[in-house]
């Protein structure tokens, strides 16, 4: 079977066709609770759609909920993997989808969750690793969303940490990969020089600090693109602050990525919108 299929939808989760990422993160409803009312919902995807993010990560019953016309010019990423805060274990994830399922709705990716140190590590590698021959069927790219988390990690920051995290999803299948960030961000670059796939950095600064010089540093640290999820759908003005970010994954060199911080950076302290302390990030990114 040929990768054409595989090469167009990889094409359109970089909207602008640079190999370049904004995803904007939304599975939190099942995780966490609803992300906003039932009736903002449709203005937050028009919000983040008209600033510019690549794509939106939802689970597939949510997918059915969205309007065609809506993600007009933004992919869909159908996440697999679930698990709760209620739960005893709360690292442990489960698969509650099919790469089939994502395929009939017209997915562009699907995602798929793995803690590592987690005490189900096993069965969370075991189902990356089965979601991934799937989507070498289907010709679907695999986002691996794998994070050092669990009772057996001392500083999930750690950037060798971090690297062996990225290249277990390069080494079972995957397409992207999302982590977290190391510390200090400029350690980043450790990460990214150790991966064969594009690294996406997940959420926003751990201590909650500029969202848009944190981002600016992780591309700058070779970063092929940003999931920020929370400090998006909880800020006042989620368009505004997607279309700096995407400002920031998009620009074409360093020098411009200073320049678009410089610029997004008066914008906001003429606008007002600098900083929010409601959209720190917790939890889930």
């Amino acid at each position: 079977m040929t990768d054409l299929g595989k090469s167009l939808r990889m094409r359109r989760l970089s909207a602008v066709g640079d190999g370049r990422y904004l995803f904007v993160p939304l599975d939190h409803s099942v995780s966490d609770g609803p992300v906003v009312p039932q009736a903002r919902w449709n203005g937050l995807l028009t919000a983040l759609v008209d600033g510019g993010a690549d794509a939106v990560v939802v689970h597939k019953g949510r997918a059915r909920t969205i309007a065609p016309g809506i993600l007009r010019h933004c992919a869909l990423v159908v996440h697999l993997s679930a698990g709760t805060v209620y739960a005893a274990d709360t690292d442990a994830k489960v698969l509650v989808g099919e790469v089939e399922e994502a395929v009939r709705l017209g997915a562009d990716a699907v995602s798929v969750h793995v803690n590592l140190g987690s005490d189900t590590e096993h069965r969370q590698l075991a189902d990356l690793g089965t979601v991934a021959a799937s989507c070498d069927t289907w010709n679907m790219p695999l986002l691996a969303m794998i994070y050092p988390r669990g009772p057996r990690i001392a500083d999930p920051h750690d950037p060798a940490l971090l690297a062996h995290a990225v290249n277990i999803a390069a080494d079972l299948g995957a397409d992207l990969v999302k982590t977290s960030v190391a510390l200090p961000l400029n350690r980043m670059a450790e990460v990214v020089d150790s991966s064969p796939l594009p690294v996406l950095a997940a959420g926003g600064p751990p201590d909650g600090t500029d969202l848009i010089s944190h981002g600016t540093s992780l591309m700058l640290a070779g970063c092929r693109g940003l999931a920020v999820g929370r400090r998006i759908f909880s800020s006042p003005s989620p368009a505004s602050l997607v279309t700096r970010l995407a400002a920031v994954v998009h620009a074409t060199d360093a020098a411009n990525a200073t320049d678009a911080t410089d610029a997004t950076a008066a914008d906001a302290a003429n606008t007002g919108t600098a900083h929010h302390p409601s959209t720190i990030a917790t939890g889930a990114v």
